[in-house]
């Protein structure tokens, strides 16, 4: 536990190592997909779920639009803007992204009366930047420019599934 909790403020610090480590390590699978699981809670209860139900709700729907949002980036980094020297796959993608999602823990925060929704949204920006840096170290690139644009294509297409599977539910 000491482990994931260091990586995760390293992940938070922008470290660059740290992404590259798990990056490399397949154990780390795990740590990523517990990192995601409680920032989407965090991220539930700071948006206001209260009752199990919403909670459940809204924790499932980040989780399945973050596994879209990184199966996106994976093939929007690979396939549509690839550098010469981009070599992954989706494993290395989904460990290093769901590191990056380590701010959202704070998310937890949003619930707050009056600063609630600007910690929000000053750590939702946090995690897009984390995942910049997530997405520029698993797909090698040289530059940041190119893994911004990856993300922020990814993280369009992500919001329209998001906000199109909460009309549905409500």
């Amino acid at each position: 536990m000491k482990t994931l909790l260091r990586q995760m403020v390293r992940a938070s610090r922008f470290d660059v190592q740290t992404y590259e480590q798990v990056e490399a390590d397949r154990a780390s699978t795990a740590g990523a997909v517990v990192v995601v699981l409680v920032a989407s809670i965090a991220a539930a209860l700071g948006s206001g779920a209260r009752d199990p139900v919403s909670i459940v709700s809204a924790t499932i729907a980040l989780l399945v639009t973050w596994v879209f949002w990184v199966a996106l980036t994976y093939f929007i980094g690979t396939h549509l803007l690839p550098e010469p020297q981009t070599r992954s796959d989706l494993g290395e993608v989904l460990r290093t992204t769901g590191f990056s999602a380590s701010p959202g823990v704070l998310r937890i925060l949003g619930a707050l009366p009056g600063v609630g929704l600007f910690i929000f949204i000053g750590v939702t920006i946090w995690m897009l930047l984390t995942f910049v840096v997530a997405v520029r170290q698993a797909l090698d690139y040289a530059s940041s420019g190119r893994a911004l644009a990856v993300c922020v294509l990814g993280w369009l297409l992500h919001g329209l599934l998001f906000f199109a599977f909460v009309t549905v539910a409500i």
